[in-house]
């Protein structure tokens, strides 16, 4: 009786993770875009299904998530852009490159896209550099704008 009762708890306890999980899987990177603009650059991400979580903070240096290995990509100083839950597993577009067009931000740089956790870091020029991040919806994108001073 023990036993069946364990069983049943475990069972409830996984179902009840399941529907974060599901949740995640609707919330897919689909595209990354860059742009010049008067005063600061711009990094969008933009997604299906619904408006992740996001976070941010500064760093000069990089590592992969999970491994915890260095890794290299081009500026002074990165914004690191957490947004949970979501993932870019279905993602066909690059998810490191240099932005040669930009006056600022110098590459964005995917360091972690594992269980509803993706990463970008987006180097640039100098560092403190002001910024700005917002969460747009119709379609869903986080914003990072990059301020020139």
């Amino acid at each position: 009786m023990k036993r069946i009762a364990a069983v049943l708890v475990a069972a409830a306890m996984a179902m009840s993770f399941a529907p974060s999980a599901f949740a995640a899987e609707g919330t897919a990177l689909t595209e990354i875009r860059t742009g010049v603009h008067a005063g600061f650059d711009r990094v969008e991400f933009e997604f299906t299904g619904a408006r992740p979580g996001v976070a941010e903070y500064r760093t000069t240096e990089l590592e992969r998530c999970g491994s915890g290995k260095p890794m290299w990509a081009p500026g002074d100083e990165f914004l690191v852009v957490t947004m949970q839950p979501a993932n870019a597993h279905d993602h066909t577009g690059p998810r490191e490159f240099e932005t040669p067009g930009l006056s600022q931000v110098r590459g964005v740089a995917n360091t972690c896209d594992f269980e509803a956790h993706l990463e970008f870091a987006i180097g640039y020029a100098g560092t403190g550099r002001a910024y700005t991040v917002s969460v747009q919806d119709n379609p869903t994108r986080v914003v990072v704008d990059i301020h020139n001073s």
